[in-house]
């Protein structure tokens, strides 16, 4: 019990108020049901700050799936409030949800590529159908394919790439508008884990940019090796939120983890290289804030 009573106690003093950078994500009492065999997330509370780079872990059927649908607003909560920015998703319309999703940056496993168009034109769509200008895209998709290593690849379709230039025209695509948030749902779940190793830097120096990344995945040698904040669910449970963490969490025994359960998830703990990671973070933030990513339909 010596483990509960210490989540408790950092549950109590967090919270006290605070100086924080702002919500880009914020699940606060979060419930997604599907029927009453059939539970995808049980009162999920977390909130992810600008700049931060996040794994979202946890087993076949844990419930990240449903977290980044509910993001997308492929889905509707059951129970609960999400923001996103500061926005109440609750409060944007099914007509409105297209012009949310083109402000998010979204990878997705399977790469969901257009067959019948280039490298560039698959990257240049999504300006198109923000309305950027034929200058602008000449102007911004040949960078971001240099960023992503594609500059030789502009012409070729998808089928003559391998499946990590695939992966890579994927996150291309979902980076070149610059959004605040950028979502990967298993970006390396179909790569070898040499190529595994480039994308996860290429997403890396994607948040070195300010960008905030969630990444959902099985890549335990990949969250272990980068050491970042690592979100665990378990059976649609919200049990672990740690910095500087690993894969699997180490010095928890099964009772212990049992009694975790039974409990709301934690304030993320933080190390002394954490601390040294967020004062570098927060100067980074110090810059203006988000500009309105909530467009009219006009």
């Amino acid at each position: 019990m010596a483990i509960v009573e210490r989540h408790k106690q950092e549950l109590e003093r967090s919270a006290a108020p605070r100086d924080r950078a702002p919500s880009v994500i914020e699940f606060r009492g979060v419930s997604k049901n599907y029927g009453p065999t059939n539970g995808g997330l049980e009162t999920a509370s977390f909130s992810i700050q600008r700049g931060e780079f996040v794994f979202l872990v946890g087993s076949t059927g844990s419930g990240k799936s449903t977290l980044m649908k509910l993001l997308i607003k492929e889905i509707e909560p059951t129970a609960g409030t999400i923001r996103v920015a500061g926005r109440d998703l609750s409060e944007i319309t099914r007509k409105k949800v297209p012009y949310y999703r083109r402000n998010i940056g979204i990878v997705f496993q399977d790469f969901k590529l257009l067959l019948d168009r280039t490298v560039y034109d698959n990257v240049a769509y999504a300006l198109q159908v923000t309305g950027s200008s034929r200058k602008e895209i000449r102007a911004k998709v040949p960078d971001i394919l240099r960023l992503t290593g594609l500059a030789t690849k502009l012409h070729s379709f998808p089928d003559q790439l391998s499946g990590g230039e695939q992966q890579r025209v994927a996150v291309a695509r979902a980076f070149v508008n610059h959004p605040p948030l950028l979502l990967a749902d298993e970006p390396t779940g179909n790569l070898d884990p040499e190529t595994s190793v480039g994308i996860m830097q290429l997403l890396y120096r994607i948040n070195r940019t300010g960008t905030t990344v969630l990444v959902a995945t099985h890549d335990a040698t990949m969250v272990d090796r980068m050491r970042r904040r690592v979100l665990e669910l378990h059976q649609g449970r919200l049990v672990r939120d740690e910095l500087d963490a690993q894969y699997a969490r180490s010095d928890m025994n099964t009772a212990e983890f049992g009694a975790l359960l039974r409990e709301p998830a934690p304030e993320p703990k933080r190390g002394p290289q954490a601390d040294r990671q967020r004062s570098r973070d927060a100067a980074r933030r110090d810059r203006d804030e988000f500009d309105d990513i909530f467009p009219s339909e006009s």
